[in-house]
């Protein structure tokens, strides 16, 4: 389990959604010293749903919400795999503007849905904010059989434990702790962009995703960030 750093928290009824596309569509959105993080020989786009659970900011608890991320991969000039998010859609209010102006986080309040009924898993999430726009996702996924041996890509694309993020100037590594995802398969029931990936800058998504995977979840931990030396 994670323990110390300044953040604690568990990411709950987590599911994954990835798509393979061409190293030059994420390039750009990366920060200085960050490159594309080719995995099984594709650069990605994730998009990401999940409940924040147990939450702690400095050891004071901290409601739960819906988050749900859009996110790509990047390294360090170092090598370290680690995620960049492009858009970071969450259900509580103070938390999102708290994590914008200190992180700069690209969080936005949003309205957000979860049910989880009959292995059937499903998030909505619509902006509220008037400068946001309306934009949103919806998806569910029916959710198989435990993994017992992922394979090299899902690894990859679920087991990162750095978060690179532009700053005010420089860019941040945050480390992030957590135990070993425990993946399960999942199928793909719904998935509709209203404009969620357009609002994050990205290009139109190519189609179905190509990876659908599902996690109960883990206990995770941020850790003080560092700047990034390029």
């Amino acid at each position: 389990m994670a323990r110390g750093g300044f953040g604690g928290q568990t990411w709950r009824d987590v599911v994954f959604l990835h798509w393979r596309v061409a190293p030059a569509e994420v390039a750009p959105h990366l920060p200085d010293g960050v490159v594309p993080d080719l995995v099984d020989g594709a650069a990605w786009i994730g998009v990401i749903g999940l409940r924040m659970t147990a939450l702690t900011l400095g050891g004071v608890p901290y409601p739960s919400f819906l988050e749900l991320n859009v996110r790509l991969y990047g390294r360090d000039s170092e090598g370290r795999p680690g995620v960049v998010f492009r858009a970071m859609e969450a259900s509580d209010p103070v938390f999102a503007a708290a994590s914008r102006a200190s992180l700069r986080l690209p969080y936005t309040w949003a309205s957000m849905r979860f049910a989880h009924t009959r292995g059937r898993v499903s998030y909505a999430t619509r902006r509220l904010l008037p400068d946001a726009g309306r934009a949103g996702v919806r998806l569910r996924v029916s959710v198989g059989s435990p993994l017992a041996d992922p394979s090299p890509a899902e690894l990859s694309l679920t087991d990162r434990l750095f978060l690179y993020q532009r700053w005010y100037g420089p860019a941040l590594r945050l480390p992030v702790d957590h135990d070993p995802w425990p993946l399960y398969s999942a199928s793909l029931l719904q998935w509709h962009d209203d404009g969620l990936l357009s609002a994050s800058g990205l290009p139109a998504l190519p189609g179905p995703p190509d990876s659908v995977l599902y996690s109960p979840g883990v206990p995770t931990r941020l850790r003080a960030p560092v700047v990034l030396r390029g």
